[in-house]
């Protein structure tokens, strides 16, 4: 379900699936080629959410933002760059994600985190409110610390990871058929 709330229309690129369980609501903008799988929930009421070219967010993932208020007279909106994969279930709220990311399943950024390009948040781990993740690095745990430097491999999956959910939201697009 995509829909306004008060002024603020989701706006949406070209070539963008989201699938008809998610909902996707507010001052939300995703670029070309961004799928949003089932139960996923983007929730721009109080501030903006942008989501950047062929990233992908998974089957329940969270997105959320902070309200403007006294520390924050803007609050805090969410980015999450391009050729991201976040994981089923992962939780992003009021934190920035740089491009070729993997957020883990379950992973939870927290409110003014800063992920860097070229990231692996392993399952399960918690970014704490203000962290800054260093880029070419692998973090896990809860809360996440670094664990190792990246592969070449790794750095690799990130555009191969984006490629194929943007093919595999193109199928879903053309042969997914509602049998009710």
């Amino acid at each position: 379900m995509i829909r306004n709330f008060g002024d603020k229309t989701p706006a949406l690129g070209t070539d963008v699936w989201v699938d008809p369980s998610a909902v996707v609501i507010g001052a939300v903008n995703l670029a070309s080629g961004v799928s949003i799988w089932p139960t996923a929930v983007l929730r721009g009421d109080v501030n903006t959410i942008t989501i950047g070219q062929d990233s992908n967010l998974q089957d329940g993932v969270i997105v959320h933002v902070n309200q403007p208020s006294i520390k924050r007279p803007e609050g805090t909106p969410c980015a999450v760059g391009k050729e991201v994969t976040v994981g089923h279930r992962a939780t992003l709220h009021a934190c920035s994600i740089g491009n070729q990311v993997l957020v883990g399943m379950g992973s939870i950024v927290m409110d003014d985190a800063v992920v860097e390009d070229f990231v692996i948040i392993g399952a399960g781990s918690v970014v704490a409110p203000g962290k800054r993740l260093e880029s070419g690095f692998l973090y896990l745990g809860a809360p996440a610390r670094k664990v190792r430097p990246l592969t070449a491999d790794e750095i690799n999956y990130f555009a191969q990871s984006a490629q194929f959910y943007r093919n595999l939201a193109r199928q879903h697009a053309t042969q997914s058929h509602s049998l009710n």
